[in-house]
């Protein structure tokens, strides 16, 4: 990595040679100007020490001007501001001390405003010190997100790949045909008939939709209800689904396919182990500003360490491809909780931002 790149990347390295470059800046912009006009040699060091006062007082804006970030924006113009002008009073006093002390051998007006002579410059000055500040955070701040769209995008389309390398695979994909072969063997022609038609309306779903854009959760509710008809042909009756879905959520935004490998580790690893069969709930309600999907079974569970699955129990490619997707999309706003179910089973919880779609209510997976 180039120098450059390295000190941009590191804001604390930024900020101090910005922070020192500029009020170096100033200094030589000063004693240029100083040239029109017969100065004493010694005004060089009274250029030096106003410099000098102004870079140790812009320090602490960087401070306030953190937390004033952190506030509402009425709050935050108050506190920029009260430290701007703050700053700027204090730095012209310290230049008018300096130039009377120093330059003008202890001359000291009679009257204490004559201190605050040339604020408005000096306030000048410090605005300009603060609009660089801003405008450097505000690039900063674009700049990462945008690098987080960019890996949220390389993340999603590589686990968009391993899903249909791993979640798709081709056990699903032999057990589902197998399935379709049996029917037609008993002449249940239009059983297998609607089941090739699911089949093939999931896997053109799970094709065309970009990893990167989010859905309308009813879409993928309608995306879930065609895998688990196909899951329900091969396990009959042993296969239960619970949905409890408030209405209020079918509208908000869901990452493309984000619980599908959650309720195949539910059917592979608790479903087909119980003879009688079981229970998959489904659900999703809004808490706040956030949206709660959980998906839960009734199987034997499994040992949770450090709230993960061991991989021989369905902790592998899928769940985590699942933690990936939400972090590289949400960063810290999300939650993605794996946990014991109450008698039996396992319990996944997913906290994401509550998002709508305007036009959700009109797209829909055609059959």
């Amino acid at each position: 990595m180039p120098k450059w790149e390295k000190l941009v990347d590191s804001r604390e390295r930024l900020f101090w040679t910005l922070h020192t470059a500029g009020w170096c800046g100033f200094a030589i912009i000063f004693w240029i100007g100083s040239f029109m006009h017969e100065m004493r040699s010694i005004w060089l060091f009274i250029i030096v020490l106003n410099a000098y006062a102004g870079w140790l007082l812009t320090i602490p804006l960087r401070y306030i001007y953190r937390k004033a970030l952190t506030l509402s924006p009425l709050k935050m113009l108050l506190l920029v501001g009260a430290g701007l002008c703050f700053t700027a009073l204090i730095w012209t006093m310290a230049k008018n001390v300096n130039s009377w002390e120093i330059y003008n051998k202890g001359y000291r007006p009679e009257e204490w405003y004559w201190y605050f002579k040339g604020t408005l410059n000096s306030l000048i000055m410090i605005g300009c010190w603060t609009g660089g500040y801003f405008g450097i955070k505000n690039y900063q701040m674009l700049m990462k997100e945008k690098q987080n769209v960019l890996k949220a995008s390389s993340m999603a389309h590589q686990a968009h790949i391993k899903m249909l390398r791993y979640q798709l695979n081709p056990h699903f994909l032999f057990n589902t045909l197998n399935a379709i072969s049996t029917l037609i063997l008993m002449k249940e022609n239009k059983t297998a008939e609607a089941m090739v038609s699911r089949l093939s309306d999931f896997l053109r779903y799970s094709l065309d939709k970009d990893p990167i854009q989010r859905v309308p959760l009813i879409q993928e509710i309608q995306a879930l209800e065609l895998y688990l008809e196909i899951e329900e042909v091969r396990f009959e009756d042993r296969l239960t689904v619970v949905w409890d879905i408030e209405e209020k959520t079918k509208s908000a935004l869901v990452p493309s396919l984000i619980l599908q490998p959650i309720i195949e580790n539910s059917i592979k690893f608790a479903i087909s182990k119980l003879e009688d069969g079981g229970r998959i709930s489904i659900s999703a309600k809004i808490f706040g500003r956030d949206l709660m999907l959980n998906v839960s079974d009734n199987g034997p569970g499994a040992e949770i360490k450090n709230g993960q699955l061991p991989i021989s129990k369905g902790g592998g490619v899928g769940l985590h491809n699942i933690q990936e997707r939400l972090e590289a999309l949400y960063v810290n706003n999300y939650s993605f909780v794996i946990s014991h179910n109450y008698p039996t089973g396992i319990k996944v919880n997913i906290r994401i931002p509550y998002e709508i779609s305007e036009h959700s209510s009109d797209k829909t997976i055609e059959n």
